[in-house]
């Protein structure tokens, strides 16, 4: 008799424990479906973003060379960023590639033999 009033109530604590599941379930999805009716609407077709006239950007692989930081006088006070101008830069005379030297892996432990 006590093995199936135990069983009894184990099965009424499971479908407890299942209704209450799927209501945190079907809230979820309430709560989503109130803040997805907030959002503003997709754009059109009409009003996706376009390509320029002239096509699409490309990317443009070159060497650049920097402007050198002012070296500062003996005695003088180095000068702050402050100070500093906007450094730019120009295209470089020489654009061919930096490659490491033969023999060498290029890398901290790349496997290579390195250089010799």
């Amino acid at each position: 008799m006590q093995l199936a009033a135990t069983s009894g109530l184990m099965s009424l604590v499971l479908f407890v424990v299942a209704v209450g599941l799927l209501a945190l379930l079907a809230g979820g999805f309430w709560l989503t479906s109130r803040v997805k009716s907030r959002e503003p609407a997709r754009p059109r077709p009409e009003e996706q973003p376009k390509l320029p006239p002239e096509g699409a950007v490309h990317e443009i692989r070159e060497n650049r060379d920097y402007q050198e930081v002012p070296k500062t006088p003996k005695g003088g006070r180095p000068l702050t960023p402050y100070e500093l101008s906007n450094m730019d830069s120009k295209s470089s005379e020489d654009q061919k590639r930096p490659r490491w030297s033969s023999g060498s892996s290029g890398s901290f432990g790349g496997g290579g033999l390195g250089a010799h």
